[in-house]
């Protein structure tokens, strides 16, 4: 078993309030007295989705991603909404993202997208027995459904077609929970 290795907060101080995301500098002391800073963007949890239509088709997105400027191929995901349940969430982003509502989800388990600087946590879902049901959101109008089968998966991770941690982590995983 690993043993612990707190470090106690000083002090905090937030440098900037976003509409996504927070950043806070932290000083810290860590374990053997050094004092340091952290940096940490605080962004609420959000949901993960391995949907998965009646012809056992993955139903990806294609959407471009500002940050690292150009389309990915992801799985559908986003943030869960003040007042929302992550299953809430799951049947909201999916039909935002896709034009499916699921009519049976199931909660895979989840992870931290980026634990050494941020406090994003994916919960991740699968999504099955798929209906058309669109909803419509302001920032969804450029996202292009992708079809893809199970087995052309390993190929697009290694060929770096799909190279987001969500996506890999959650298309990764479907095999642990089917």
């Amino acid at each position: 078993m690993l043993g612990e290795s707190r470090e106690q907060l000083l002090h905090s101080q937030r440098v900037y309030q976003g509409r996504a995301v927070q950043l806070k500098v932290d000083t810290v002391r860590k374990a053997g007295g050094r004092e340091t800073t952290r940096e940490v963007v605080e962004h609420s949890d959000c949901v993960a989705i391995l949907a998965i239509d009646a012809e056992d088709n993955l139903l990806l997105v294609r959407q471009f991603r500002h940050a690292v400027d150009k389309d990915l191929i992801e799985i559908p995901a986003g943030g869960i909404e003040p007042g929302e349940t992550p299953d809430q969430a799951v049947c909201r982003e999916l039909r935002e993202e896709t034009g499916y509502l699921p009519n049976q989800i199931k909660r895979l388990g989840g992870f931290y997208s980026a634990p050494g600087y941020c406090t994003e946590y994916l919960h991740l879902y699968l999504a099955t027995h798929l209906v058309l049901s669109p909803l419509q959101a302001d920032d969804t109008e450029s996202i292009e459904v992708v079809r893809v089968a199970s087995a052309d998966v390993p190929n697009l991770i290694a060929s770096g077609r799909i190279c987001d941690a969500k996506s890999i982590a959650g298309l990764l995983s479907i095999s642990l929970f089917q």
